[in-house]
């Protein structure tokens, strides 16, 4: 090729070197086109740590193939990444984590990361902490995180907006949020249906992202981060009208049928077309995220709850009688024989209904209990024992205040379940309010756990439903659209 006096070739990647030693990527395993003037020359260090490549100690070159130990023009030794493996735990939000037990519902915002071994070393209450690093929020800041490796030797962060169909990038060693352009051809993002939720890759190969649900239907997601691009793989060619859930290595998702009717299409463990059944005239959007529990998936909505067991056709439970649920309190959570309830309103007071059940019982309350999967509080006080008993009150001025759970972290040497809420101070109003658009004027981001822990306070919160946890580079984050930062606490070392 003219001007290039030099082809190298690694098992991974084919470089070229000009005249004056410079190199540059002209092919990768997995990424398709390389552009590298266009986008990977402003970001040689980060570039460099997603490819093992090789830094350099002198001027010659801004990067080197993987595996160079010495610069060629000068023999002064390189910062090989190569072999520089970081392993971090993934995040998909706590919707996807696969290594939570059984006997906890899967779908919740309920974690398996021992969170609470870092924060409940910081003072205790009534200390009130800070956060210990900050990032900026992404540029379209209605959206949800992944961090994992792709297929990379280094975890990375992605910020996804459904709304817009926006995908989003962060550099970590550039300290910048990058907006990923669609390939030519590639389908739209969009998906505006549901509760959003997206499912990894197992074993990702380079580029992998995983299956992700769009208003045209299921894709496999893949990006490039050298040319800051992505494109989609066809999964499943049917409108998706709720996230896919898997149960026993099924891929579960509800679609929009013929005639506008909604169904239910089931993909096997390597994603082959399955049984297909029609649902029938059920409501095409507004569906929960799918919940795993007891052998069988649960889709909740205002109308009622879609239940599958694979091998069997699915079944719609109507809410009986004038019960309408409260799902923006939390989700389900379980009683002591392993029955799931959920919380509602009879037209009376509230009460929680038995799921899963064509005749459920009903347990009646004397006020509203926010929370999920057994981290569950009455106004300020936590509800230990079956969820629809008393509260332990320790202190009567925390009557005078709201707990909303954002975020259990599961940990089988626990009697007691920990996690991460928000406290609405001096708050005597409605939980409907508190979660709706009124301006809470302050509130504490708090672990509840062996120690109870004040991690940082806000002014004027408001929507606190959008407060989204997630953790990334051994950090707990705190995320919310209308704040100009991202909040982040450290974490020990988690593998």
């Amino acid at each position: 090729m003219e001007g290039r006096s030099y082809r190298w070739e690694t098992p991974a990647s084919v470089w070229l070197e000009d005249e004056r030693g410079q190199f540059e990527l002209a092919a990768s395993e997995g990424l398709g086109r390389i552009d590298w003037s266009a986008h990977a020359r402003g970001r040689m260090a980060d570039v460099a740590h997603l490819l093992g490549a090789s830094l350099p100690s002198c001027g010659h070159s801004p990067i080197y193939p993987e595996g160079f130990a010495f610069c060629p023009e000068c023999g002064r030794p390189l910062a090989r990444l190569a072999g520089r493996q970081q392993r971090s735990p993934d995040w998909w939000g706590p919707h996807a984590d696969q290594l939570l037990p059984r006997h906890v519902p899967h779908g919740l915002a309920v974690t398996s990361l021992p969170l609470g071994d870092s924060l409940e070393e910081r003072p205790a209450v009534p200390s009130v902490g800070r956060f210990d690093d900050a990032m900026p929020p992404p540029p379209n800041a209605e959206c949800v995180f992944a961090a994992a490796g792709y297929g990379f030797p280094e975890q990375r962060l992605l910020a996804l907006a459904p709304g817009r169909g926006v995908l989003q990038y962060w550099d970590p060693l550039g300290a910048l949020w990058h907006v990923l352009v669609p390939e030519e051809g590639t389908a739209d993002l969009r998906f505006g249906a549901s509760d959003y939720g997206w499912l990894p890759a197992l074993e990702p190969r380079r580029g992998e992202v995983g299956l992700v649900p769009t208003a045209q239907g299921l894709y496999r997601l893949w990006i490039n981060p050298i040319n800051e691009s992505y494109r989609l793989e066809p999964v499943l060619a049917a409108p998706l009208a709720a996230a896919p859930g898997l149960m026993r290595r099924q891929l579960a998702c509800l679609v929009r049928g013929n005639a506008g009717m909604l169904a239910l299409a089931v993909l096997d463990a390597d994603l082959a077309p399955g049984p297909h059944y029609d649902c029938g005239a059920l409501p095409l959007s507004g569906w929960g995220r799918p919940i795993g529990y007891d052998g069988q998936l649960f889709w909740l909505h205002d109308e009622g709850q879609l239940l599958w067991r694979p091998g069997e056709a699915p079944r719609f439970l109507p809410w009986p009688d004038t019960w309408l649920p409260r799902l923006q309190f939390g989700g389900p959570t379980l009683s002591r024989d392993g029955r799931m309830w959920l919380i509602g309103h009879d037209g009376q007071s509230y009460c929680f209904l038995e799921l899963g059940v064509a005749n459920p019982q009903r347990e009646p309350i004397d006020g509203a209990r926010l929370g999920f999967a057994n981290l569950l509080f009455r106004r300020g006080h936590p509800v230990i024992d079956e969820p629809w008993l008393g509260e332990h009150v320790e202190d009567q001025q925390e009557d005078d205040s709201l707990v909303l759970p954002l975020l259990r972290s599961f940990n089988n040497n626990r009697s007691q379940p920990s996690g991460l809420v928000l406290r609405f101070h001096k708050y005597t109003g409605r939980a409907e309010d508190a979660l709706a658009d009124r301006v809470i004027a302050r509130t504490t981001v708090e672990w509840i756990g062996r120690r109870n822990v004040i991690l940082d306070e806000i002014a004027r919160l408001s929507r606190p439903l959008e407060c989204l946890p997630f953790v990334y580079a051994n950090r707990l984050w705190l995320h919310h659209p209308d704040w100009n930062r991202i909040r982040g606490w450290n974490l020990e070392e988690l593998s």
